[in-house]
């Protein structure tokens, strides 16, 4: 069985149910041979064909991305594009992707087109989690397209016992009150299941709620929720980057907002990616609630 995973988060999925990486692998064994441009974990996968482009510049500031995107989208044209005739030379049987954000990664429409021009056609699966639950339940779905159904339940069996963990070592009282942000310009707030994770980490999540998604609000507005806990964990940004652009702030409310400090966490390794690393990000979170 041949898979491309376009998406970080299932590659990291399927890396964790130990699908061979590469071509190596005996005929009839699970094996990744193909990849997104944005696949970076694990290290092993680096080396793999990548299927996927994109149009945004990853160095531009966060304001120029946000601009470059809505142009694209407002025109009718993705940011992510799919190497259709690559694709097919991989002879994927399995091609994994994502219906949660046309801006990161290949959204269900093209996802779907790309399909349809492969023959044989492979079989799809779209992830669209907005919640842990949900999250576990597309690595178990994952687990099932590819064969590997016990391995998928014994993963998710593995970190749901890992999130108990995080949680029986947070506070139970009192909750200080947390600020996620995942963009800077515009200021966006962390959604789907970064309140969750805020909530098992100890804390009370102030600027959005779980499975909500992630949302722009106004500085002034989010300088008034008063957090005790600001963490900027910015999508698709490790935390050097994220210092980069908090440090370029002018706005007063921002300022103000940041000025009784500011934790950083990096978003695109551990809050972005609906994947295994989600654990990680609820143990970190908790470290800087203490």
């Amino acid at each position: 069985m041949r898979i491309v995973s376009l998406l970080p988060a299932a590659t990291e999925i399927v890396a964790a149910l130990g699908v061979a990486i590469g071509e190596g692998a005996a005929d009839g064994t699970p094996k990744l041979v193909g990849i997104s441009h944005e696949c970076d974990e694990p290290e092993r996968v680096r080396a793999l064909p990548r299927v996927t482009t994109s149009t945004i510049d990853p160095h531009a500031v966060s304001g120029d991305i946000d601009r470059a995107v809505r142009t694209a989208l407002a025109a009718g044209r993705s940011p992510i594009s799919i190497d259709v005739p690559r694709l097919a030379a991989l002879r994927p049987d399995v091609l994994i992707g994502q219906s949660l954000c046309d801006v990161c990664a290949v959204g269900g429409d093209d996802l779907a087109h790309a399909a349809a021009a492969l023959s044989p056609r492979p079989t799809v699966v779209t992830m669209h989690a907005h919640t842990l639950d949900a999250v576990f339940g597309d690595m178990l779905t994952v687990g099932a397209a590819i064969g590997l159904r016990d391995e998928a339940d014994e993963l998710v069996a593995g970190l749901r016992y890992r999130l108990r963990q995080v949680a029986s070592h947070a506070p139970t009282t009192p909750h200080p009150t947390v600020l996620v942000l995942e963009w800077l310009d515009p200021p966006y707030v962390a959604g789907h299941w970064v309140p969750e994770l805020v909530a098992i980490a100890g804390g009370q999540d102030v600027g959005n709620t779980a499975g909500a998604r992630s949302a722009a609000r106004p500085w002034r507005e989010l300088a008034a929720l008063g957090p005790e806990k600001v963490i900027v964990a910015l999508c698709g940004f490790d935390v050097p980057r994220a210092r980069q652009e908090a440090a370029a702030l002018q706005d007063v409310d921002a300022l103000r907002l940041f000025s009784g400090g500011v934790e950083f966490l990096d978003g695109n390794a551990y809050t972005s990616r609906p994947g295994p690393r989600l654990i990680e990000a609820a143990r970190l979170l908790a470290l800087m609630l203490r």
